[in-house]
């Protein structure tokens, strides 16, 4: 503090300053933590008498910026606070450029940051006005990311996003990262949440994530806002959208064997599939009319701004398929006994959506048709039936979506059914426990089927339990150019080459991996590295030779996952910074679950999972909702959302006060 005096008086003070000075001049603080008030006693030459007193606040010298770090994305406004010591003005640069650029964005005098083009992370420092050596550092980690818009991120279900620049293996810890919203819907939400970047809503840009729910809601919230906002919602079965008077959700005891597999309620279970070019969310739900008497499906075209219904939608889910099945010459899709359980597929504009049964209850068969919306009216383009003679086969998948090459061949496994693919003389189209390559027209094309199929159905450990991940392209010259991997109930994780399926039996396969674990997940991919949970099993790390095509076990976390293990996700900045994210959704509160607790978020170092970053048990704040299994965490801009059933155990939606909840968390600002 500088002060001066009249007289030459001789003043001291107290309160923790220190220093005695006999004219004008300085006097200096001890540390100073907060804003405090301190008592100046000058007096006057000799020290006979007292001239005069005064009280002087000091206010905290320390320059701060809020937040810390933010997450954008390209184009997003943040507003920073500085905090400048005495309370003055400062000067910003962004990556050393005054004021910054488009590149790197733009920042205004008052600290409004606007993200530039370049993605990454941006260092932004504040120097005060008054005094240059005074400064104050934040980061903006801009993602240019445009969407999370299907099942496991992409087509090739890798589960990897690379465009995460907040989040990191540093700062992914108890002191840093939290639960930092709850957002309620109005059922449990079993699809994977989606989200998109920068959409025009209301007239004002938001990045937006939806949660469909089994209540055949779906939501639209800001990703971003404290307190989280939501946008819109709409029942996906009233009038406006090709809903009946007085249909509902069905009661999950009213399909399948009564054993509520699925519970409450069935409504929207497979995660839909984004259109971000013709902003449209395609979905399909489920519902019963009032005398629960007749079921329907139906295939929705939505508007992403709005939850409006799109002209001409929805369109009722109906089919035919020449098979013997079910004593006719045809077998007719059954909106009651078949469960739309995989995510939704979306490939030039083709909408493609898979079928299996409730609780193996019969008659049921696996299949799978494609959809096109043309802008007036949806229509129907291809039908195929997987078990058309035999019945069964369903496409489950635990909720994975079909994969999909660069060539736009579909991939899909079937579960426990007979198979007689290999017979010479008809029927030989009934693929039980298989793997199958589909063309745009649903043909089948290729198929791998394991050499213990006959065992894998009469003892029910499906092959298709788990979803398939297409590998990227390995280098030129090798066997194998274009594999994938795939695994199931009976714990072997197949290596297949997507150019020679080889049909029945495992001397076709480039790699048999025994993991011990039944495996109801598709794994993730990065950086030559596949991550995958198996049921009572780690999380596990397998590193891919890519000149052998051959995987290795390399690390293993320490966490035991309880049913049905776990499809994890990977986020990174590219090949640095990746943290694997995953559930454990064991107490999912239905009748065949152990018992009902939250679902637990775990975040794992991605270059060795035996490094575990943070999970959400470690502090109270961060518990989630109750779980639903086989849910996906979707990571995006700095955020992890997760689906559960809020404080719902599997009774009456109305019989707890939060039937769902969508959970984000992210970095503590």
């Amino acid at each position: 503090m500088t002060w001066s005096s009249t007289n030459a008086a001789a003043c001291t003070a107290s309160g923790g300053w220190s220093g005695v000075e006999a004219t004008s001049g300085t006097l200096t603080t001890a540390a100073v933590t907060a804003t405090s008030t301190y008592t100046l006693l000058c007096t006057g030459p000799g020290g006979n008498s007292t001239v005069a007193t005064a009280t002087v606040t000091v206010s905290n010298s320390t320059f701060t910026i809020a937040p810390t770090i933010a997450a954008l994305t390209v184009t997003e406004a943040k507003q920073f606070a500085a905090a400048v010591p005495g309370g003055g003005t400062a000067v910003w640069t962004v990556d050393g450029v005054v004021n910054g650029n488009a590149a790197v964005g733009q920042v205004s005098s008052t600290g409004l940051y606007t993200a530039g083009s370049a993605a990454g992370v941006h260092t932004l420092v504040a120097t005060s006005v008054a005094n240059s050596a005074q400064t104050a550092t934040t980061k903006a980690a801009v993602t240019d990311l445009p969407a999370v818009t299907t099942y496991h991120n992409d087509q090739s279900r890798d589960g990897s996003n690379t465009q995460e620049y907040a989040l990191t293996a540093g700062n992914v810890n108890t002191a840093n990262f939290g639960k930092v919203a709850a957002c309620a819907t109005d059922g449990a939400i079993y699809a994977q949440p989606l989200w998109v970047a920068n959409l025009l809503v209301n007239g004002v840009k938001h990045n937006v994530v939806y949660a469909a729910t089994q209540h055949d809601g779906l939501f639209a919230f800001d990703a971003d806002a404290s307190p989280r906002t939501k946008l819109w919602s709409v029942n996906l079965i009233d009038a406006a959208h090709g809903g009946g008077s007085g249909e509902t959700p069905v009661p999950s005891t009213s399909v399948g064997v009564g054993a509520g597999d699925i519970s409450p309620e069935i409504g929207v279970t497979g995660t839909p599939v984004i259109d971000p070019t013709r902003a449209i969310l395609y979905v399909v739900t489920k519902s019963v009319n009032a005398a629960q008497t007749v079921f329907y499906q139906r295939v929705h075209a939505i508007d992403l701004a709005t939850g409006n219904e799109k002209t001409g939608s929805p369109l009722l889910i109906t089919g035919t398929y020449p098979g013997t099945g079910d004593g006719n010459t045809s077998v007719t899709f059954n909106a009651r006994q078949h469960l739309q359980r995989a995510g939704l597929a979306l490939v030039n504009g083709l909408v493609y959506v898979a079928f299996t049964s409730h609780e193996d209850k019969a008659p049921w068969h696996g299949g799978m048709m494609s959809y096109q919306y043309g802008g007036t009216a949806f229509m129907q383009k291809a039908v195929v039936n997987v078990a058309p003679n035999k019945q069964q086969s369903g496409i489950w998948m635990s909720g994975g979506a079909p994969s999909v090459d660069a060539a736009n061949n579909l991939y899909l496994l079937t579960g426990n059914g007979a198979y007689d693919a290999t017979s010479t003389t008809a029927p030989n189209n009934d693929y039980g426990d298989s793997l199958l390559q589909l063309d745009a027209s649903l043909n089948v094309k290729q198929s791998f089927t394991p050499s213990n199929e006959a065992s894998d159905d009469s003892e029910d450990v499906d092959f298709g339990a788990g979803g398939a991940t297409v590998l990227a392209d390995l280098p030129n010259g090798n066997t194998v150019t274009h594999a994938l991997i795939c695994a199931g109930k009976d714990g072997g994780m197949y290596v297949l080459n997507r150019d020679l399926l080889g049909g029945f039996g495992d001397g076709a396969a480039v790699q048999r991996i025994s993991l011990g674990y039944r495996i109801f997940a598709t794994g993730a991919y990065w950086n030559n590295n596949l991550y995958i949970g198996g049921v009572s099993g780690p999380m596990e790390m397998f590193k891919l030779n890519t000149s052998t095509v051959r995987f290795t076990l390399s690390s293993q976390g320490s966490h035991s996952f309880g049913f049905a293990g776990a499809t994890p996700s990977v986020s990174s900045s590219g090949s640095q910074n990746g943290v694997v994210w995953s559930l454990d959704t064991g107490n999912y509160c239905t009748n065949q679950s152990r018992a009902c607790g939250p679902v637990i978020l775990y975040a794992y170092d991605a270059q060795n999972v035996g490094t575990e970053l943070w999970n959400s048990t470690k502090s109270a704040a961060d518990a989630a909702g109750y779980a639903v299994k086989f849910t996906v965490p979707t990571v995006a801009n700095g955020r992890v959302y997760v689906g559960t059933r809020g404080n719902n155990k599997g009774g009456s939606p109305t019989s707890t006060s939060t039937p769902g909840e969508l959970d984000i968390y992210g970095l503590k600002q």
